[in-house]
């Protein structure tokens, strides 16, 4: 197992190929003992890259040395969880495409904590919005739920400090390896969080947070956890792709109403439009998910 685990880590760094191609791999070859000895011929058939892409992903596979890299992580206290451990993320596991390799940075342990609540919303909140969080969020803290949300401005900076401000929990799930921190503001937020929380990245840590890493890391955002709630949002938001995400994980989807007048509430109040529940205090989640937990 320890040398399965070792070889996706380092499927897991070779440019070229993503999580389909994996996927592919491991349908052929379970165990990854014979990745290094098939001929180019086998990837060209079974992966779905162009020839560029796949002499990429060779020269990577052939070239790299994972030992000298899992070393240097070691030595900078870079977590690493794969999909064969045992410390991998129990809800995560459940969802359609879950990450291969998690790069962690902080408390493991709190990625399978029984009571998770995914926090997302507008990177430009409404003055009463803090108020908002504060009255549904802080009695789930003080009950030890964790927040997990994305690093980004606005909401998800309000969840993460909201929680570190109450002596709750938090996990950030961030675009981008964890030596990228983004948006740059929040690279003290994300220190604190790698000392007394955890901050998380499907993509290996020296990789830059590249604009398409944003939707795919809400997957994760809304896959750790139970339930989502999406506190602002406008029309078109990231926060929706995070519901959707959730529903399509067959998750809560949760929304604080706001005003009709605010732009930065039109995508929350049609999310309760169209079934998602509504949350006036936090007893509204609890009678949601308090049977799951």
């Amino acid at each position: 197992m320890e040398k399965t685990r070792e070889n996706l880590i380092h499927l897991h760094h070779c440019r070229g190929i993503g999580w389909k191609s994996i996927f592919r791999i491991l349908q052929h070859d379970p165990t990854l003992s014979s990745i290094y000895n098939y001929p180019s011929s086998f990837y060209e058939k079974i992966l779905p890259l162009t020839k560029i892409q796949i002499n990429i992903f060779l020269k990577d596979l052939h070239s790299l040395s994972i030992q000298s890299m899992l070393k240097q992580y070691s030595n900078k206290s870079v977590g690493i969880i794969t999909i064969f451990d045992q410390e991998y993320p129990r809800l995560l596991k459940q969802i359609y495409d879950p990450p291969w390799v998690l790069y962690t940075a902080g408390d493991k342990a709190l990625l399978n904590r029984e009571k998770l609540l995914s926090v997302v919303g507008s990177r430009t909140p409404t003055i009463t919005c803090g108020q908002s969080m504060e009255k549904v969020l802080v009695p789930l803290i003080k009950q030890n739920w964790v927040l997990v949300s994305g690093l980004a401005r606005g909401i998800d900076t309000m969840a993460h400090r909201l929680a570190i401000a109450h002596n709750g929990k938090t996990i950030a799930v961030i675009a981008g390896g964890l030596q990228h921190i983004y948006p740059l503001e929040n690279k003290e937020l994300a220190t604190t969080i790698t000392q007394n929380h955890i901050l998380i990245s499907e993509y290996p840590p020296f990789t830059k947070p590249e604009k398409w890493q944003f939707p795919m890391r809400n997957r994760i955002i809304s896959g750790l956890t139970q339930g989502t709630l999406v506190v602002e949002a406008k029309e078109r938001s990231g926060s929706l792709i995070t519901a959707d995400q959730a529903l399509n994980q067959g998750r809560e989807v949760f929304a604080i109403p706001g005003s009709i007048l605010e732009p930065s509430c039109v995508g929350t109040n049609k999310l309760i439009q169209s079934g998602a529940k509504l949350v006036r205090t936090s007893e509204d989640v609890l009678s949601e998910i308090h049977t799951l937990s």
